[in-house]
């Protein structure tokens, strides 16, 4: 089976991320699945943004009527200005329209500012369903469940949502197409009790998971990535999701995981990264060489253009390499025949 390519929040290469028309895209050019990143609302509804903080993602500065929402938190340990879902609720959140995040990296997305709202999961399961319809093949869902431990702490269950959602929309077999991932281990193992569905622990480049920093515990995704750590994450996971940066240090980690039992998902392929595309295919290769089961990526249609290439490259030389055997044999074969 060839490797997956998944469509990073839909296609943000092409269309603001997490909506509508950014998952719509990211299957039309081929995406294997795609990846949703799940936060809440006050009320207490699963929605589709990149964090809780609204700013970056939506027009909700320009709305008076939501002024008095303003505020500042702490999230992942810095101090963040601004909006957030769980203090919205879901007609108020409906109330707003996506924005670009990166429009200095990706201008053209700006002329999609102001057409779509935001997403809820059930709109966005009803979305998949859709689409695998359309094109006659089932699209996968790979759902980061961001900020689970506090998202709990102020009464806001977030995998309780979730595992709702999928129930409701007869999602909730491991065989349904859909992945469950975080960056933070407490809810993982916890889902593990409570769902068959496969599991990913999402794994930075540096650092620690948030769960384990807020209860003192010192373990850090480096620590995960040992040969320990691994056999570790295994007793509750399916797979790791690691960082591009240190998949590309340590390629090794893929045959590492691949021994305690875990397959590998490698974030995030970007074609407007500094470098450019070639030295971003060239990435990819290393990656697919190293023996990677997935790649997320913002731009799934170049992804997929060299995952195919690659696998064609490799198609050829395993030919290549079988008839040389035969003519080998055949050779040897030959005085025999005299």
């Amino acid at each position: 089976m060839l490797p997956s390519v998944i469509g990073h929040r839909g296609a943000p290469g092409y269309r603001p991320e997490h909506t509508q028309a950014s998952y719509r895209l990211a299957i039309a050019l081929g995406a294997d699945a795609v990846e949703p990143d799940v936060v809440m609302t006050r009320d207490g509804v699963a929605v589709l943004r990149h964090e809780t903080e609204l700013s970056d993602t939506t027009d909700v500065a320009a709305h008076p009527e939501l002024a008095d929402r303003h505020t500042v938190k702490q999230v992942g340990g810095r101090e963040v200005s601004g909006w957030f879902c769980e203090d919205l609720t879901l007609a108020e959140l409906k109330s707003l329209r996506a924005v670009e995040r990166l429009p200095e990296r990706r201008p053209r997305n700006t002329r999609w500012n102001g057409c779509c709202e935001v997403l809820t999961l059930d709109e966005l399961l009803l979305l998949v369903a859709e689409e695998s319809r359309r094109w006659d093949r089932e699209v996968g869902l790979n759902i980061e469940l961001k900020r689970s431990s506090y998202l709990a702490s102020i009464g806001l269950p977030l995998e309780d949502a979730v595992l709702a959602s999928l129930r409701d929309h007869g999602l909730d077999r491991r065989d349904s197409g859909v992945v469950l991932q975080s960056f933070e281990t407490g809810n993982l193992r916890r889902l593990r009790d409570r769902t068959d569905l496969p599991l990913v622990q999402l794994i930075e480049s540096s650092g620690a998971p948030a769960d384990l920093v807020a209860l003192g515990d010192p373990t850090t995704y480096d620590d995960l990535c040992s040969h320990d750590g691994l056999r570790a994450v295994a007793r509750y996971a399916d797979a790791l999701g690691v960082g591009r940066a240190r998949l590309l240090a340590r390629p090794a980690l893929v045959d590492d995981a691949h021994l305690a039992g875990l397959q590998v998902l490698g974030w995030t392929v970007r074609d407007d990264d500094p470098g450019g595309p070639e030295l971003v295919d060239a990435e990819i290769r290393v990656l697919l060489d190293a023996g990677i089961d997935g790649l997320f990526t913002d731009h799934p249609d170049t992804t997929l253009l060299v995952r195919d290439a690659w696998a064609a490259e490799r198609l050829s030389r395993a030919a290549g390499r079988t008839e040389g055997r035969a003519g080998g044999r055949t050779a040897a074969a030959a005085p025999g025949s005299a």
